[in-house]
């Protein structure tokens, strides 16, 4: 991508941020304008360039932003809208034949929605709870049908990251603007909704995470003159402080991993001057992120250096590490050692501890216990079925050198935000791509 194009739309979505801001029923135009130009955008060119991943990752990077702003049609539209783009994009470029895993995982989970028919109370709203519960695996299922080994050079591979990357530069913006002076705020290690955008700080962290990860592979790989080097910069630097003052924890350890995984790569596949380079670019990295990290702790009067010591405000280490949710862990595994087999249902787990607390919602951060609980040994069955198949694609894929970074993004997601959001089931279906270097 040229450079005036690249700069162009980082402002564009600065501006986005900063308009959504001032203009709240800005966000609902956005959001539509996302639906009808993407349809424009695949239709007109018959998915040639596979622009559904486009369209999709698009989608994805804007869930948070626009579920914070109320812009969404509904509220999992970007779940059901990646799905109907990528059906769409079946439709014209067709699947692969040996994608058979993912049609067994998607039939592994229908077992649990027929249990749920018969167990979950007549007071529950059936199809809404089968839908928040399912909408996410279902996504996976389809985004990896339609990407198992579909053919990708890898400079487009870079570009859907990128377009999953510019909705994270205006939901940062938006950050921005909206969060208060932090010492004025601040007087605990919890996660915080005013720095979080009066939303979900597990949901922002988590898609601030992977914008960290995508600007800094856009700082190694893109940035051919030192403007796009310092423009990528100064944007991993704002949303690695805007992730970090959440003070959620998982999205931000998680991307920090996938950039771990990235660098071992790189090192793994550069040689001569190439790694003289890296090194270099690799320095100023971490001086940045040194610095990122004493600049938010002088912000937070320490409070985040409590925070990611497990401490609360006095410096006192917290009894549990996991903000309490080892008790939702240890009634899930309970309920699957109850229905080893078929599981609990879909959704019964939480009409279980909601029955237990008396009413009060609880709903499970771990996508892996749950599926345990609620699909039984067939759950187990999908999840490995998801593990395994990247890894066994690997050994025929080198080239797709982020491969194990999706991988991770996925695991560690779903095990501190479940699949609440689009993000870890797409990201996901791009470790199974067939990527091809450039020419």
């Amino acid at each position: 991508m040229k450079e005036r194009n690249y700069i162009l739309l980082v402002l564009a979505h600065v501006l986005i941020g900063a308009l959504i801001y001032n203009f709240p029923q800005f966000s609902k135009v956005y959001g539509l304008s996302i639906l009808i130009l993407g349809i424009y955008f695949v239709i007109k060119n018959g998915n040639r360039g596979n622009e559904v991943l486009y369209v999709s990752a698009y989608l994805v990077g804007s869930e948070v932003f626009l579920r914070m702003t109320g812009g969404n049609i509904l509220y999992e539209f970007s779940k059901y809208g990646v799905m109907a783009f990528l059906f769409l994009g079946m439709y014209y470029s067709g699947f692969s034949k040996n994608a058979i895993p993912f049609w067994i995982y998607l039939l592994l989970l229908f077992p649990g929605i027929i249990v749920a028919t018969e167990t979950l109370n007549l007071k529950s709203d059936l199809r809404t709870s089968l839908a928040f519960n399912i909408s996410g695996p279902a996504c996976l299922g389809v985004a990896a049908i339609y990407n198992y080994n579909r053919k990708i050079l890898f400079s487009q591979l870079n570009n859907i990251l990128l377009a999953m990357g510019l909705p994270i530069i205006a939901t940062t913006m938006y950050l921005i603007l909206y969060t208060p002076e932090l010492k004025t705020i601040l007087t605990s290690t919890g996660s915080n909704l005013e720095t979080s955008g009066g939303f979900g700080p597990n949901q922002v962290a988590t898609l601030l995470g992977i914008g960290m990860f995508i600007f800094f592979s856009r700082l190694v790989l893109e940035s051919k003159t030192k403007l796009m080097f310092a423009l990528n910069l100064i944007i991993i630097f704002n949303i690695s402080y805007r992730g970090l003052v959440t003070f959620s924890r998982g999205g931000m350890i998680t991307g920090l991993l996938m950039i771990l995984i990235l660098i071992f790569f790189l090192y793994k596949n550069t040689r001569g001057e190439g790694k003289y380079k890296l090194n270099i670019l690799l320095v100023l990295f971490l001086l940045g992120f040194a610095f990122t990290w004493v600049y938010t702790s002088n912000q937070t009067g320490g409070l985040i250096d409590k925070r990611y010591a497990n401490q609360d405000a006095t410096g006192k280490v917290k009894e549990s590490q996991f903000t309490g949710r080892e008790e939702i862990l240890d009634s899930e595994i309970d309920a699957f050692l109850d229905s080893p087999v078929f599981g609990i249902g879909v959704a019964k787990g939480l009409e279980i501890r909601e029955e237990k607390t008396g009413g009060e919602i609880i709903t499970s951060h771990n996508e892996v216990s749950r599926t345990f609980a609620e699909h039984g040994t067939l759950g187990i069955m999908a999840l490995l079925i998801v593990f395994l198949t990247p890894i066994f694609l690997y050994l025929d894929n080198k080239q797709n050198i982020y491969m194990f970074c999706f991988l991770v993004f996925w695991l560690l997601t779903i095990n501190h935000a479940a699949m609440r959001i689009a993000a870890p089931a797409f990201v996901y279906s791009l470790s199974l791509l067939k990527v091809y270097m450039d020419e």
